[in-house]
């Protein structure tokens, strides 16, 4: 069996040993080299021809944010990040995931070894996704042009009836690796005045934050992380916290936000199942699902459940997700009504949105 062969690049000599440790006790992966700083990793990429690259953020004579925009300029390949649980490090988190790291593991900021060690089974199950992840070079990198920019917006429908019918409607959204830059890309498409979204991307607790605030700064929609009890309304898009689960409920005539510390479901909280199936009993024929890029199977039984309530279903494409796990299930689940590319996703719901009247939920 082939090894996945992976670089350790940090300048704390106690993580570069952890992280060794933790890669060379799986039978599948082995550590070929470890780098303190990147102008060392820049020569032993070229030398050792690793698979996967861990990299740290916070470095001497180059940061990793620095490092990885070149990286993925001259040689792209998949990165996992080791950032800071702090507000600064989820900043600088989202700004990888725009430059094309596949994935990131916070580490904690007090207790490192022992906090490393109980995160080993999540690096290693990162860095083995890492490894098959259909990686591409982030279209603003290939053409010189700035990161984070918005997309050109979709041109509405001339017939819309977007306005009047997005009280009733909700969009609801899951995903997970790969999700970030892939909610993105429907986010900044929605007009000022589209129907409520409500998102699960599977991060961890204080993360969400700061994806929220970024997604905020590029978009006409209001978007922010989702809180315990408030109203969910149109032309806003609502994020589960990380380390919460997050549901749609009801009061009145209103969908309100539910917040809370459940279980885990799916080894996942916030999971996209606790969210898709509030979808299907509060939402039922009002609601369109959206299964983006992700490791697993998280929301495919759920988002089965939302069809069968009449939601109309949106399915990302295996050639455009970084990971078709999540897509996969929720096709072989028979939840899907289009698999589509994730730049037509948008396009197509809202020329939906856009037709009125009885046609919005025909199945093609």
């Amino acid at each position: 069996m082939k090894k996945i062969r992976v670089l350790v690049v940090d300048d704390s000599a106690l993580v570069r040993s952890l992280l060794t440790e933790i890669i060379n006790r799986q039978a599948d992966m082995e550590c070929v080299g470890a780098a303190n700083d990147p102008l060392i990793a820049r020569e032993m990429i070229r030398s050792l021809d690793p698979d996967v690259i861990t990299l740290d953020v916070e470095m001497p004579r180059m940061d990793g944010i620095d490092f990885l925009g070149r990286l993925m300029r001259l040689r792209p390949m998949p990165v996992v990040m080791i950032s800071t649980m702090t507000a600064q490090g989820a900043e600088v988190t989202m700004r990888a995931l725009e430059l094309g790291a596949v994935d990131f593991v916070a580490k904690p900021r007090i207790g490192l070894a022992n906090g490393l060690k109980d995160l080993a089974a999540e690096i290693v199950d990162k860095v083995r996704v890492a490894s098959v992840a259909q990686f591409r070079r982030p279209p603003a990198l290939a053409l010189g042009e700035q990161i984070g920019a918005a997309p050109t917006p979709v041109a509405r429908p001339s017939n819309t009836l977007i306005g009047r019918l997005s009280t009733e409607k909700m969009i609801c959204i899951g995903a997970s690796t790969g999700g970030t830059e892939a909610i993105k890309e429907i986010l900044v498409r929605m007009p000022a005045d589209a129907p409520a979204i409500v998102i699960t991307q599977h991060m961890p607790p204080g993360f969400t934050t700061s994806f929220a605030a970024r997604l905020n700064s590029l978009c006409q929609i209001t978007v922010k992380e989702a809180a315990q009890g408030e109203r969910i309304l149109p032309g806003h898009a609502y994020i589960a916290p990380g380390g919460k689960q997050f549901r749609v409920g009801r009061s009145g005539a209103n969908y309100v936000a539910v917040v809370e510390d459940g279980e885990p479901v799916n080894r996942h909280r916030p999971s996209v199942e606790v969210l898709f199936l509030s979808c299907a009993e509060m939402v039922g024929r009002n609601a369109y699902g959206i299964m983006l890029t992700g490791m697993g199977n998280d929301g495919a039984r759920a988002m089965r459940e939302m069809h069968d309530k009449g939601s109309y279903n949106y399915v990302q494409d295996e050639a455009s997700c970084v990971v078709f796990g999540m897509p996969r299930e929720a096709i072989a689940h028979g939840a899907a009504d289009e698999v589509l590319p994730l730049d037509k996703i948008a396009p197509a719901l809202l020329t939906k949105l856009g037709a009125g009247g009885d046609r919005l939920h025909n199945r093609i």
